[in-house]
This record gives structure tokens, sequence and C-alpha cells, in this order.
């Protein structure tokens, strides 16, 4: 998994993403597990998702990912002004996008998790400049995601 998940902390994640890792993993569970045999019947039976997900005591890798994004935008969004890293957080583009729905950026991913966890309205850079506060976001973040 640390090869699927190499520099993850800067993925903007779509559904269509998020459901291709949980799909990965499923298969890499699968490969683990292998089939199971039912001891009453003595017949080879399918595995489903859930029973693997039992099985495998660690946590979902999009959780971990949410909540390792949002861990980094707190440490970018504390850096100094003039840094490389805050410029490309804040910046706006200025050339004409074509029509049709915006792409998904960092920023609006953040806005999403944060009214995930009832945290609506507050400009998380801000919020971000107080680490305590910003490290119990991310603490609700991840508990948020915890099966």
């Amino acid at each position: 998994m640390p090869i699927v998940l190499y520099g993850y902390e800067t993925w903007s994640v779509t559904l269509k993403e998020e459901r291709r890792l949980r799909v990965s993993e499923n298969r890499v569970l699968r490969r683990i597990f292998g089939p199971k045999r039912d001891e009453v019947t003595e017949e080879w039976k399918k595995v489903y998702n859930e029973e693997h997900n039992d099985l495998h005591s660690s946590r979902n890798n999009i959780w971990v990912i949410k909540s390792r994004i949002m861990r980094l935008a707190g440490h970018v969004a504390r850096v100094r002004k003039r840094r490389g890293a805050y410029r490309v957080l804040i910046w706006k583009p200025v050339v004409k996008r074509p029509l049709g729905r915006p792409r998904r950026r960092f920023e609006d991913n953040n806005k999403m998790d944060l009214e995930e966890v009832k945290w609506v309205g507050m400009d998380w850079i801000h919020l971000a400049q107080d680490r305590d506060r910003w490290r119990a976001l991310v603490h609700a973040v991840m508990n948020r995601w915890v099966p």
C-alpha cells in the first residue's frame, strides 16, 4: 500500500479515485486472505467485502488520506506568506476556464471535509493558525471516518 499511496497528501481526491482505491484495497485483501472453506458443508465460499473488513483490522486508506491531507493543509496554511507552498495554496487562476463544472481543487476538498464534520462557515486558513484547534479538528475528521 505505500506504493499506491505515494504522495497522497497532495491529491485532490475525487469520488472516482476513492472508488478505485477501495477496489484495489479489496483486491489486495482478497489475494491475502483467499477463499474461505465452510467448516460444516466442506465447501468453498466467497468472502464478501464486509467479511474482509472484519478480518483486516487496519484503517481504510480513504480515511487515512483525508486526515493526513487535513494535517498537511494546516502546515501549509501556517507557513510564511512569501513561501511558494502558501502562494500556490491561495493562488486563483486568471485565465478563462472552459465551460462546464470546474474541477475540484485542494481547497474545495478541505471545505467539503470540514462540512462533513460540522465546521461550516469558518475560513479554514485562519482556523489553521491556531495549532491546538486545528489538531482537534484533524482528530475530529479522523474519528468521523473511523469504522
